[in-house]
């Protein structure tokens, strides 16, 4: 049975959708359009404007004067802070539409959207309204040595950083538009947002809700369009002060060869290939566990479990019981009623799933459970659980961004802290074992931002998220995103 789709969606979804640039909708300079496709069924879902460099512009340049001239940096910290805190309060007012529209542009299923992305992007706005309030610089005695006797007040200051371009993913559309925006409006930034052109729904609803929020025109603008075009292009302008990307370590590299021309800020939030590791003495839940740090969102996550270690005692026994729950998940469209596992986004993540799959199989591994594409209609990819692999197949070393774990067994704690750190990723990874001791001693060990233990995909506003190695640059999330929002300033008074 189908989920029935809220007429409100119907009628977001029928109309054209435009840019959002200094509090107007307006269409691309180009007048073009592209569709944006129900990966359930590969049909057109809606169309949207598709902006580039000229777009682009217009939103920087009114960024620009929003900052400079408008009245967002005379608001008090509270007044801000109360404007970002009503934008959660309003998304969980359309948590419905903006669930439905999650599911049908992303194709996560409807209630994992209602449940997880839509409360975890509005508790992000509401964390982060409180830390407007908060942003405060040091006083320092400082000491001279070539001015002796001298007495000076000495402070620092904690300034934004000015205009911020934003380029989002499409794995998490809303939940990673609120990660981005609510500090940059937290420290007093002005924003260009790209959303991903694959899931761009749910950023352009979330512009309707930023604006009768009351935040002011030209605060927070959101370009649709393409990489290639779009995102290069503000990547690139020279009036962004600093631009914040998640999203692959190829497509990384290229914002950080854009951003050099006036050697903008940059932060990342990149790819990961995440050892998830079991221990003889780890509970039963280890099993469920493991299937959920792979399977959940489809794989399409950067923290994903992918590498699933076990050590040689539990090995047959974990790697069948994540291949039986791998067997028992129902796939579907997400908006029927008990899908489990929706499809890819699209159908250049189909072919890429598949295409890793077949190189997988071809190099020697073995596919316990799954290892090719499901149906003939949508994007879907069947949950996969391969073993019998090497350390240097692409299937062990790449990032897939799919429901496809490979699992090998491992004898020692230090045998595994290697094989763990193997990879020139380092986004999380997950421990299981009931010895804590032993817990915390591999997490040392581990060259990660995110370390779980006897859980997995757990998130909370409060706690810094981010990598080591080619998975990224700065922290997204807690007190540690500040830093990427802002500048300080010292001063000092001879008095």
């Amino acid at each position: 049975m189908t989920v029935t789709v809220d007429r409100s969606v119907e009628e977001f979804t029928a109309a054209p959708r435009q840019l959002f640039i200094n509090g107007q909708w307006v269409s691309a300079a180009s007048g073009k359009t592209f569709d944006t496709p129900n990966p359930a069924t590969g049909e057109t879902l809606a169309k949207v404007a598709e902006g580039d460099a000229q777009d682009i512009d217009r939103a920087v340049r009114a960024a620009r004067s929003a900052f400079d001239d408008g009245p967002w940096g005379r608001l008090t910290p509270s007044e801000r802070g109360r404007i970002i805190w009503k934008i959660g309060d309003l998304i969980l007012e359309h948590a419905e539409e903006l669930a439905q529209l999650e599911s049908l542009d992303n194709g996560k299923p409807y209630p994992v959207a209602l449940a997880a992305d839509i409360p975890l992007a509005a508790d992000m706005f509401h964390y982060m309204a409180g830390w407007a309030t908060k942003i405060e610089g040091n006083t320092i005695d400082i000491s001279v040595p070539y001015m002796p006797g001298a007495n000076f007040h000495s402070y620092t200051l904690r300034e934004p950083v000015g205009v911020v371009g934003q380029i989002i993913p499409w794995n998490f559309p809303l939940l990673m538009a609120a990660w981005k925006l609510a500090p940059a409006l937290a420290t007093g930034n002005v924003v260009v947002l790209k959303p991903a052109e694959q899931t761009p729904l749910t950023a352009v609803k979330l512009a309707e809700l930023i604006a009768a929020a009351g935040v002011p025109d030209g605060v927070v603008n959101v370009v649709t369009g393409f990489g290639e075009t779009a995102g290069a292009a503000l990547a690139a302008h020279p009036h962004v002060d600093k631009v914040a990307f998640t999203g692959s370590t190829e497509v990384g590299r290229l914002i950080l060869q854009a951003a050099a021309g006036n050697l903008k800020k940059v932060t990342l939030e990149l790819g990961g290939k995440s050892p998830n590791i079991v221990f003889d003495d780890a509970s039963p839940a280890a099993v469920e566990g493991a299937a959920n740090a792979i399977f959940f969102n489809h794989g399409q996550c950067c923290v994903a479990g992918s590498r699933l270690f076990v050590q040689e005692g539990r090995f047959d026994e974990v790697v069948e019981g994540v291949a039986q729950i791998a067997r028992s998940i129902r796939l579907g469209p997400g908006m029927e009623s008990g899908t489990q596992m929706g499809p890819l986004v699209s159908d250049e993540q189909l072919r890429r799933v598949t295409g890793y799959l077949e190189s997988g199989l071809a190099d020697g591994a073995t596919a316990v459970t799954g290892g090719a594409r499901h149906g003939d209609t949508g994007y879907f990819v069947e949950p996969t659980v391969l073993t019998n692999t090497t350390p240097d197949m692409k299937v062990v070393r790449e990032e897939i961004f799919g429901p496809v774990v490979v699992a090998a067994p491992f004898s020692s704690l230090d045998d595994i802290a290697a094989a763990a750190n193997d990879t020139e990723y380092g986004l999380g990874a997950g421990i299981w074992t009931q010895d804590i001791s032993k817990a915390h001693a591999l997490a040392k060990k581990i060259r990660a931002g995110t370390i779980w233990i006897n859980c997995y995909n757990v998130f909370d506003a409060s706690l810094p998220f981010g990598g080591y190695k080619e998975s990224g640059w700065g922290r997204e999330m807690g007190r540690e995103v500040l830093n990427n929002y802002t500048e300080v300033k010292a001063v000092t008074t001879l008095l």
